[in-house]
């Protein structure tokens, strides 16, 4: 199989949440459930100070399935939903 690239947008309950903490507190269900590799955040501005926390990761395509692993993101304490905003297959 080949491999998949995977984005999840992250969206917390209000601007007030810690974004870091969020970020820091995904990345370790995303590095245990992911590709080595480089992963890619981002801070996205949405509305009125809220922002969302996009990262970008890369996963072996038979383990790509994500419902798992947002359930576990949306567990976070401050983290209103999870969603997959991209995914796709990386060839070569």
């Amino acid at each position: 199989m080949g491999t998949a690239i995977i984005t999840l947008k992250i969206m917390p309950e209000s601007p007030e949440e810690d974004l870091k903490r969020i970020e820091n507190e995904a990345m370790q269900f995303i590095v245990a459930a992911s590709d080595e590799r480089q992963k890619k955040v981002e801070v996205i501005p949405v509305a009125f100070g809220l922002e969302s926390i996009n990262i970008t990761f890369l996963c072996d395509e038979k383990k790509a399935d994500m419902e798992p692993l947002q359930e576990k993101i949306s567990g976070i304490a401050g983290v209103q939903s999870v969603e997959v905003s991209d995914m796709r297959r990386i060839i070569g």
